[in-house]
């Protein structure tokens, strides 16, 4: 095609593109320019390029399912007992263990005796006593300290006696430390070194108010961690509740939930100003009961120390009974259980100090 063919079809396409009818052929010829252009830039070679790019994000393959079967079930290294893999915190109730101790008239404890002389009643159903010991096995022990203002003048002693009882304790135990005022606060985490929580206490002060069931309640949630199977709490406080967010009800239904024990050493105001704190040792004696353990009332600061030492070795010397319940429906209701004495002949009455009952599982 020669230069004067060539220049008469641009006029015909220049006068044609300026008539309104071919605007849009004109439009569309320049579209399509545009997509050859582009079509020439995306080689294969920068396709490829693209390609490694993409390339050096790493994606991890899913990991194949695992065949049908049993759920794998743990072995915790530090405590030797074992926990579903699955579960959250859960008691297995298949075999109920009931910690408890025996006392005379005077309040000393009484050991030496065996299987034979105890009883358990789940629902008023005789059961049958599978385990017995005796032993001093390690236990997980929460200190619930009272640091509130009223504590001012007693709170150096309430001190020593909590370093009392850890001294006076089984060297495998394991502690953790609460204090507690307006609101509770963690002192000191699990540990099993006195000389870690005695450097912790070291320069404690009183203050604010009193939130014993917050203490309580959190000491409780706290035990969720213990490594133990036996647990329980130390509560050392002087008064009632007047500050906790929350109720009586909610840290009475935890505590028939956990199956700690508690035990509490009581330095009570007989003049408090409150409703609430004069109902404090009423309250505190409770739960403690409730749970299998005790509360003491000191009347004199003096005695704190010895009183430490006598819990200590209340926990040292149990008895730990455990019964396969004959009701075996996983209900999740609450069950009452009653341990009787069958005490040998010539000894006085004798009491017992046991938990009062147990929730079934639900599944």
């Amino acid at each position: 095609m020669s230069n004067t063919e060539v220049k008469k079809m641009k006029l015909s396409f220049y006068i044609s593109g300026r008539s309104s009818g071919n605007r849009r052929a004109v439009f569309g010829l320049c579209a399509l320019a545009v997509v050859l252009m582009l079509a020439a830039f995306w080689t294969p070679a920068r396709a490829h390029a693209q390609e490694d790019q993409l390339n050096k994000v790493h994606v991890e393959p899913p990991p194949p399912k695992p065949e049908p079967g049993p759920k794998a079930t743990l072995i915790d290294g530090k405590s030797g007992m074992a926990a579903r893999a699955d579960a959250k915190f859960r008691v297995n109730v298949n075999l109920v263990l009931i910690p408890l101790t025996v006392t005379d008239p005077m309040d000393r404890l009484v050991t030496g005796l065996e299987r034979d002389n105890f009883q358990i009643f789940d629902e008023k159903t005789q059961q049958t006593i599978q385990s017995f010991s005796t032993e001093d096995t390690p236990v997980s022990i929460g200190v619930i300290f009272d640091m509130s203002g009223s504590m001012g003048d007693k709170i150096l002693r309430a001190r020593d006696s909590i370093l009392t009882f850890l001294k006076t304790s089984n060297p495998k135990d394991e502690y953790f430390v609460i204090g507690f005022n307006d609101r509770p606060h963690l002192i000191e985490d699990f540990t099993s070194s006195t000389e870690k929580i005695e450097e912790r206490l070291a320069n404690v002060k009183a203050g604010h108010r009193t939130a014993l069931l917050d203490a309580i309640y959190f000491g409780l949630d706290k035990m969720r961690q213990a490594k133990y199977a036996r647990k329980a709490l130390l509560v050392v406080s002087d008064g009632g509740d007047n500050r906790s967010r929350y109720t009586e009800g909610e840290v009475r239904s935890l505590v028939r939930e956990s199956g700690v024990q508690i035990y509490a050493i009581g330095i009570f105001d007989p003049d408090a100003p409150t409703m609430e704190e004069r109902m404090g040792p009423v309250l505190l004696n409770d739960i403690a009961k409730s749970t299998g353990g005790r509360m003491f009332k000191v009347d004199d600061v003096s005695e704190m120390a010895d009183v430490a030492t006598k819990i200590s070795q209340e926990l040292r010397n149990e008895y730990v009974l455990g019964y396969a319940p004959s009701n075996q429906k996983h209900d999740g209701k609450w069950r009452k259980v009653k341990v009787t004495l069958v005490p040998p002949a010539g000894l006085p009455p004798l009491t017992v100090h046991a938990r009062n009952g147990y929730y079934a599982p639900l599944h």
